[in-house]
C-alpha cells in the first residue's frame, strides 16, 4: 500500500551496537525519492531525555511517521521512568492496535545504554542475540560487517562506523554522512 502511495521511496540504514561498556546507534543521512537524493545531512538518530532517563533512539522510513513515534516513546518513557523495554512494549501495542499509528512506516532502534531493542509496527520488540542491531535499505549489509567485526579489538563506535561505511558503498540508499550517538554504562 505505502509502495502506491509513495512509489520510489527508500529507506535508509541504522545500527545499533552493545560492545565494552558503550551502546552506538549510527544512521546516515541520505533523503532519496526514487533515484534522486533529496538531502543527504538528514538526522536520524536522536537522543530523547525523558524523566532524566538518557535514550537514543535512531529512525528508518518515513520522517514524519518516525517523529509521531518518538514523540509517543517519549510519553511512554515519562509514564514507566527507568524501563525503556516496558516504554517499547507498551509502544509497540499502541503502534499494532490503534488504527492511526498502525499506518505509520517506520522502524526504531532504542537504547539506554542497558537494552538495545527494536521496535517493529507487527507489534515486535526485539533484543539482538549479538548485540548488534539494524533496520532499513542497507541494515542487511551494516548488520552482517559489524557481526564479523564483533570479535576484534574495535571499540562498539569503530565497529559501527566501519559497517555503515560498507553499507554506504554497497546501498545506493545509504551515503556516508553519519550521525553517530553513544551511551556509557
Amino acid at each position: 500500500m505505502a509502495q502506491e502511495r509513495f512509489p520510489g521511496w527508500h529507506g535508509t540504514t541504522i545500527i545499533g551496537v552493545r560492545k565494552g561498556g558503550e551502546v552506538v546507534i549510527a544512521g546516515d543521512g541520505q533523503v532519496s525519492l526514487g533515484q534522486t537524493v533529496i538531502k543527504g545531512t538528514a538526522r536520524k538518530v536522536r537522543r530523547l531525555s525523558s524523566g532524566g532517563q538518557d535514550v537514543v533512539a535512531g529512525f528508518a522510513g518515513s520522517t514524519a511517521d518516525a517523529f509521531t513515534l518518538l514523540e509517543r516513546l517519549e510519553a511512554k518513557l515519562e509514564a514507566t521512568p527507568g524501563q525503556l523495554a516496558r516504554a517499547a512494549i507498551e509502544l509497540a501495542k499502541d503502534w499494532r492496535t490503534d488504527k492511526y499509528l498502525q499506518k505509520l512506516e517506520a522502524m526504531l532502534i532504542v537504547t539506554d545504554g542497558s537494552d538495545l531493542l527494536v521496535i517493529t509496527g507487527a507489534g515486535d520488540v526485539l533484543e539482538p542475540e549479538h548485540d548488534v542491531t539494524a533496520i532499513g535499505s542497507g541494515g542487511n549489509f551494516a548488520l552482517a560487517a559489524a557481526r564479523a567485526m564483533m570479535d576484534s579489538d574495535m571499540s562498539a563506535e569503530e565497529i559501527a562506523r566501519k559497517a555503515m561505511g560498507i553499507a554506504a558503498d554497497i546501498c545506493v540508499y545509504t551515503n556516508g554522512n553519519l550521525t553517530v550517538e553513544t551511551i556509557r554504562k
